[in-house]
Formats: structure tokens, sequence, C-alpha cells
């Protein structure tokens, strides 16, 4: 299984979660674990996702959703969850 973790943070409003899980549904990705929060105002979500039988290449995914949160308001990052480790181990 190929996992990538994705994070959202920004001003809170309607529809960030919505548009950040149609993204991902329609490209084949299954949430494997999500939570998020808002805390006065703000929001910050962060998701584990299986890329395994992903439409896109990750970096791809990671540019997209980088747009997508700009149409809301967000910042999304997406990285593979071997970086992910590597760069939190320190």
């Amino acid at each position: 299984m190929k996992k990538c973790i994705i994070t959202v943070v920004g001003k809170d409003t309607v529809g960030i979660i919505a548009k950040v899980c149609t993204y991902l549904a329609e490209r084949n990705v299954n949430i494997l674990d999500i939570s998020q929060t808002i805390v006065d105002g703000y929001f910050n979500m962060m998701a584990i996702v299986d890329v395994t039988n992903a439409k896109d290449e990750v970096l791809t995914m990671a540019k997209e959703l980088e747009e997508v949160g700009k149409t809301v308001g967000v910042m999304i990052h997406c990285q593979r969850e071997e970086i992910f480790e590597k760069m939190h181990r320190l």
C-alpha cells in the first residue's frame, strides 16, 4: 500500500472538506484516516490516504491539491508517507 499525508490549513469556510474529498474520490484515492478541527475560526485537517490505485502520480496530485486549496482560501500540502516520516524523525 502506498500512502500519502495530506494537510489542510487556513481560515474556515464552507466546502473545504467537500472540495478535498471530491478531488480525491475522482482520482480513486481512498481516505484511510481523517481528522479535522476548527480553532478560533481556523481550519486544520490531516488525512492519511491510500494512493495505490490513484489515477495520477503523487507529484501531480500535490500540485493540483495546492490549486484546489487556492479556490477555497486554504493551504493544502500532500507528501508521500515515507518522506513525511523521515522529515519528522529528527
